[in-house]
């Protein structure tokens, strides 16, 4: 899905709805385990904006006292007042550091509970494998790291900005509207017609900034997209190192990743030229706020109505009633940030709730004793069938071969096997046992080789003896003296060696039924039947379905079953 029209979907789908879904997604950690701690650091950081607001009025008082100061060249008034504006000040900075720190609390701790349940979730039902075969959402990775800390962080200071905007809002009109007496235009008087001028010139504003800056959300959306995809490229090729090196890729990659790079740059420039327009707007805005109160308030001021200090005190007043007036056109670059966020949070969210609430194709249960698969169809996602009402019995103990040609479909009855295939119909019932699948390229955790070699679970499951043991059977010897040596063992090993780790794993696990595909595919044939061997006489009674195309391991399988033309076809064993 391109990001204009996954930004198009969530629009169509959420229309009415924003803000609801937003609650839904931010609500839970309000009402989570953590709630007492979440409120209370919200209440103190809320306590903290109100004492913000109380020291802006504070000062608005002052200013009127030490501008009449300066006015009569009261000079012990005016030393006065500066050790007093030094006490304001301390208060001032001393309540500044601990908003800023409780909230950086806040955000760290609602991040920390918001990343955790989206990884629960992510690695949950198989969203994770669904969302990235299916390709119904892109980059997850940044979503769950770079989205989820902009949210947080965002929603917190949009919010705390909103609420403390609204109180000095109506703190200083009050006081505006007490200080600005009253103008009579057209033989109307207009009581506080300073406050009404400042709401004008916001509204109007806040109306040419939405016109001005509309596209920016899109555009945000489009660069936090794009980004993401340069990242995923530069990590592919860190992956694939060797590969490409001896492909001699060289130039084929530097033209993919300019290609990336082309559309960040492409997209860069257009919110460059959306945000030089909008900056010259709410630059032109501010500079104007200036010196508009002087001039509306300027007349009654040389008309001798009010003093000087009254004229700054107004000024201030005005200044900070215009100033949250105009908060939607100071935030509007941020609301667009996290605008395109959330737009980005909702639609992964959504996707991860769509995988999870369809029903699943293939009627897939642990139970009984034996494994059958009855009226099985496989089908691909362009509409391609695999299999078609197929029917197996594995009994208990048995060793089955799987062949057939390539893309006919023995890897996918795995996958089907292990929940992970969608498209199809029918029933497969596992036998309700300790089983372990080995794919064909093994999975090997960053960390030590314990943990490599005992994974999922973790390393210290085993005796220190036992890891040893079975590197040893598994022809490994020279990784012994490595068990506890941190690295990143899926570029340090040949395929080869991953795969008699993998082997290694599983006679460590123990499990009653192993189900492989290709997973001797990397090992030459000496390797492949020492460790088929070693299985069948460490583990007992244990079964075994293999996907394979050697013929090598035949002699291990008494029994064989071939794909053909969509049916499972058992075939006879030759000597």
């Amino acid at each position: 899905m391109n990001q204009n029209a996954e930004y198009s979907a969530v629009n169509d789908a959420v229309r009415g709805q924003f803000f609801r879904r937003v609650w839904e997604m931010a609500s839970p950690y309000w009402r989570s385990e953590e709630k007492a701690k979440a409120w209370t650091l919200l209440i103190a950081v809320i306590a903290l904006s109100l004492f913000s607001v109380a020291i802006s009025v504070w000062i608005n008082s002052w200013y009127k006292d030490f501008y009449n100061a300066l006015q009569e060249k009261d000079s012990a008034a005016f030393w006065r007042l500066i050790l007093y504006f030094c006490g304001i000040a301390a208060v001032a900075i001393l309540g500044a550091v601990y908003r800023l720190y409780l909230t950086q609390m806040l955000t760290i701790s609602w991040r920390r509970w918001l990343t955790e349940t989206h990884f629960k979730r992510w690695l949950e039902h198989k969203n994770y494998y669904q969302l990235e075969t299916g390709g119904n959402t892109d980059n997850p990775d940044q979503r769950l790291s770079e989205d989820i800390n902009n949210f947080t962080s965002d929603t917190l200071t949009l919010t705390l900005g909103l609420f403390r905007t609204v109180v000095s809002l109506v703190s200083f009109s009050i006081i505006l509207w007490g200080v600005s007496g009253s103008l009579e235009v057209f033989g109307i008087n207009i009581p506080g017609y300073m406050f009404w001028c400042a709401f004008l010139y916001a509204a109007i504003g806040s109306w040419l900034t939405r016109i001005i800056g509309s596209s920016l959300i899109p555009l945000n959306n489009q660069q936090q997209r794009f980004e993401a995809d340069m990242r995923f490229s530069l990590v592919r090729i860190r992956e694939n190192a060797e590969s490409i090196a001896l492909y001699d890729g060289e130039p084929n990659e530097n033209r993919r990743l300019s290609a990336r790079f082309g559309k960040v740059w492409s997209n860069y420039w257009s919110l460059m030229r959306v945000t030089k327009r909008l900056t010259f707007f709410t630059s032109g805005y501010a500079q104007i706020a200036i010196i508009f109160p002087f001039m509306v308030a300027a007349p009654r001021y040389f008309a001798g109505k009010i003093q000087l200090g009254e004229l700054m005190q107004i000024n201030s007043a005005f200044s900070n009633v215009q100033e949250n007036f105009s908060w939607f056109i100071d935030a509007y670059a941020a609301i667009a940030v996290w605008k395109a966020t959330c737009d980005r949070l909702l639609s992964f969210r959504q996707a991860m709730a769509d995988n999870e609430e369809r029903a699943p194709a293939i009627d897939v249960q642990n139970q009984g004793s034996e494994l059958k698969i009855h009226n099985l169809g496989l089908d691909l996602a362009d509409g391609r069938h695999l299999l078609a009402n197929a029917d197996m019995t594995v009994e208990q103990g048995e060793r089955v071969m799987l062949s057939g040609r390539s893309g006919s479909g023995k890897s996918t009855l795995l996958r089907a096997m292990g929940h992970l295939w969608p498209a199809g119909h029918g029933n497969i019932r596992l036998p309700a046992a300790r089983y372990l699948f080995l794919p064909q390229k093994p999975y090997l955790p960053i960390g030590t080789l314990r943990e490599a070699l005992s994974y999922p679970q973790p390393g210290d499951t085993y005796a220190p003896e036992r890891y040893a043991e079975v590197l040893e059977t598994c022809r490994l010897p020279h990784l012994v003296s490595r068990l506890d040596e941190a690295n990143h063992w899926q570029r340090m090993l040949s395929p080869g060696e991953q795969q008699r780790l993998a082997f290694a794993r599983a006679l460590l696990y123990a499990p009653q039924w192993l189900y492989m595909d290709e997973a001797t595919s990397a090992m030459d044939e000496e390797d492949e039947a020492s460790l088929y061997q070693a299985l069948i006489d460490e583990l007992p009674g244990l079964s075994i379905v293999s996907v394979g195309h050697r013929s090598s391991l035949k002699r291990f399988h008494p029994r064989h079953i071939r794909i053909d033309n969509g049916h499972l076809v058992d075939q006879a064993v030759t000597a």
